[in-house]
């Protein structure tokens, strides 16, 4: 059944009127009755009956009408969310995420995906570098959120924000009655790092500013993630260098201190993807990140 018979019947049952529905199909009256008489051949079945002012639904036309509407609204459905789909503004999306993102930039950046793009599923998988990497190659996820990334030459990668470092200190501790503090007190103290993992990683870039800086580290800990870093901090186990989005982390005795004389002390935020990904869903997710990158002052 062709879907016109549909849209033809549908016209005229409205109507009940051949020479009205035909100008409101913008179609002759002759090639109009041809179509009825074609759909009543294929269903078996009388669907109107001529009067002298028109026409009338039999009791199988009053069904057929009810139907055909239901049919031509799910049909436009289709056709609607298949645009959004192509559009990117429906389906689902699967992204890995790891480590201290997670704590703030990735809700705030996600959220506005969200807020353009409400009838995407998005589906978070918690994965280590290497992990998302390897999802990402079998095409179990489209994007991946994590730090330090190293180039590969089958995977995009785009800046999504470089958060200043702080130091995490007890609040029985000397510094934490100051505002800001040296980034050389950092080489003082026993220093609590995380996490350990895929290198290069956080604790790479910490090793990475005391040779900048000259200093050499004082390591009582390497622990597997930021809570554990700063509960061990809190517990008086020595200080930690941490990202900003830790912040949001604030257990009882920790102070978060800036450093004074460190502008290079920044930690990068990135997203990784397949360079052959060209779906809909990842460029709207792109776009975000883009939009979210210059709420943050970067181009």
């Amino acid at each position: 059944m062709d879907l016109r018979h549909l849209k033809y019947f549908i016209a005229v049952a409205e109507e009940l009127n051949i020479g009205r529905a035909a100008l409101r199909l913008h179609i002759s009256q002759p090639p109009l009755t041809r179509q009825i008489q074609q759909l009543e051949e294929e269903l078996d079945v009388q669907l109107l009956i001529r009067t002298p002012r028109g026409v009338e639904l039999t009791q199988a036309g009053e069904m057929f009408l009810e139907e055909a509407r239901n049919i031509r609204s799910l049909v436009d459905q289709a056709i609607e969310r298949t645009k959004r789909a192509g559009q990117g503004k429906l389906g689902r999306i699967d992204i890995g995420i790891f480590g201290t993102g997670i704590l703030s930039a990735i809700p705030k950046l996600l959220q506005l995906f969200r807020d353009t793009n409400p009838d995407v599923r998005v589906v978070l998988h918690t994965m280590s570098k290497a992990e998302q990497i390897e999802a990402l190659r079998q095409r179990r996820i489209s994007v991946g959120f994590n730090r330090m990334l190293t180039p590969l030459p089958d995977m995009n990668s785009e800046l999504i924000m470089r958060e200043p470092l702080y130091l995490a200190v007890n609040q029985s501790h000397p510094l934490s009655r100051q505002k800001s503090v040296s980034f050389k007190e950092v080489a003082k103290h026993p220093l609590v790092l995380f996490p350990t993992g895929a290198r290069p990683n956080f604790v790479d870039r910490i090793m990475e500013l005391c040779r900048q800086m000259d200093i050499t580290p004082d390591i009582s800990q390497i622990v597997g993630d930021a809570v554990t870093g700063v509960a061990l901090v809190a517990g008086g186990f020595g200080i930690s260098v941490v990202p900003e989005s830790v912040i949001t982390l604030a257990p009882p005795g920790i102070v978060y201190l800036p450093f004074s004389d460190a502008p290079s002390a920044t930690i990068d935020l990135s997203c990784i993807y397949r360079k052959d990904d060209q779906s809909p869903i990842l460029q709207a997710l792109l776009a975000a990140i883009q939009a979210f990158r210059e709420q943050q002052g970067l181009q």
